[in-house]
């Protein structure tokens, strides 16, 4: 997104004499706007990401193939909705439904690559046709809105599906159009990119695509307005992105002065044999503050995956490990050097440098404050659609559950 200025409301027209000339970039850059649901946003990024692929014509299959591939992480890792949820919490988008049943048939992981998700599309064709056949009535050609009505022949932008078809078929002769549209039927049917607008699309890859993201995060934002860092929701993330090395010799040196009980086993948190984790999920949180991380069994942390503890059993457990950490920042310099090293990647939140790690708190005024800012984020990633991890080690063993 580096060459998008979100402020430079004309930047497309910026692409040069000869697209500017010869091709309507006033009505691409309008592509976007005014959406009800996700769907232009992601029709026009497997439009882009197809022709960078040199494909001059494809079928509908193919672009919802690519829009249900792109939306698969966000919605599967992340609990992303794609346009909102209605009022009695049902799904409204019908690309978040496609890939929900398709994980549900097909049994892939959130991490599935495109290859394999768009082999299980194929194989379960017949299953996902309904969802399929619903994101091609209205988006092909409404997405090319922001063209019509610009000379003599004027149309009703709610006219039928064949109607506007052919008009921008008919208009595309006056003044190009990024594709018009095949004779086939129904998933089947093609549409047909103009070489001009091939030509555009592949030398400036990097910014319209940086655009569409722009527009995707404001849009996915807006409908999902309880989820923080969006931004990195939408693709496969680095996993050097977490920053727990120095949070690592935090709890080590803790661990080198007094004994840490794990949340979850109720035995003692074993130096050679633990990791940091996140209480409530780094999926949701997409931070490593340190007011939400926990020495725990390594052999719990594949298992707890991206799930939530359950509140009651394991909060104040979590808290009182907290609290220990807390005291010896306040009492040993060692522990409180260690501390301070944390402070460039995992002490970010106000709240936590000025409430929670203040001197002078006690127990419960330190629970308290961990658990006014934290419940609310928990219950955020409830309401999202994060499970909650129900099969506890301790709960095995008639404890904590």
């Amino acid at each position: 997104m580096a060459e998008y200025d979100p402020q430079k409301v004309g930047y497309l027209l910026e692409v040069g004499e000869e697209y500017h000339n010869a091709l309507d970039m006033e009505g691409f850059s309008r592509m976007m706007q005014s959406p009800s649901y996700c769907y232009k946003f992601y029709w026009l990024e497997a439009i882009v990401k197809l022709i960078s692929e040199n494909k001059e014509e494809v079928s509908y299959h193919e672009i919802i193939d690519e829009m249900i591939a792109n939306a698969w992480y966000s919605v599967l890792e992340f609990h992303v909705h794609l346009s909102g949820l209605w009022a009695d919490g049902e799904i409204r988008d019908n690309l978040e439904k496609a890939v929900l049943k398709l994980h549900r048939l097909s049994h892939l992981p959130a991490n599935a690559s495109k290859i394999e998700i768009k082999n299980q599309i194929q194989r379960f064709e017949k299953e996902l046709h309904p969802e399929k056949m619903f994101l091609t009535q209205n988006v092909p050609y409404k997405a090319l809105s922001g063209f019509a009505n610009k000379g003599e022949e004027r149309i009703d932008l709610n006219s039928s599906a064949g109607v506007m078809m052919t008009y921008y078929n008919r208009i595309n002769a006056l003044s190009p159009l990024p594709y018009t549209f095949g004779e086939q039927k129904g998933l089947d049917r093609k549409i047909r990119f103009h070489g001009l607008w091939i030509q555009m699309i592949q030398e400036h890859m990097v910014s319209i695509l940086g655009w569409i993201q722009y527009e995707k995060v404001r849009w996915l934002q807006t409908v999902n307005p309880e989820v923080p860092g969006l931004v990195y929701k939408l693709a496969p993330m680095d996993e050097k992105m977490r920053k727990l090395s120095h949070v690592r010799k935090l709890w080590d040196g803790i661990l080198d002065m007094t004994q840490i009980i794990d949340v979850f086993r109720e035995e003692p948190v074993k130096k050679e044999d633990y990791e940091v984790d996140h209480f409530i999920p780094w999926s949701f949180v997409m931070n490593d503050e340190l007011w939400n991380l926990m020495p725990m069994d390594s052999s719990l942390n594949g298992i707890k995956s991206n799930r939530l503890p359950r509140w009651d059993a394991f909060f104040r457990k979590f808290a009182a490990n907290q609290y220990i950490m807390y005291e010896l920042v306040q009492e040993k310099p060692g522990i409180r050097k260690l501390y301070e090293m944390c402070y460039r990647d995992n002490l970010h939140s106000i709240w936590a440098s000025q409430e929670l790690y203040r001197k002078g708190n006690s127990r419960e005024e330190f629970y308290g404050i961990l658990e006014r800012n934290m419940r609310p984020v928990y219950d955020s990633a409830r309401r999202q659609g994060y499970e909650v991890w129900e099969n506890h080690i301790a709960g095995s063993r008639g404890k904590g559950i």
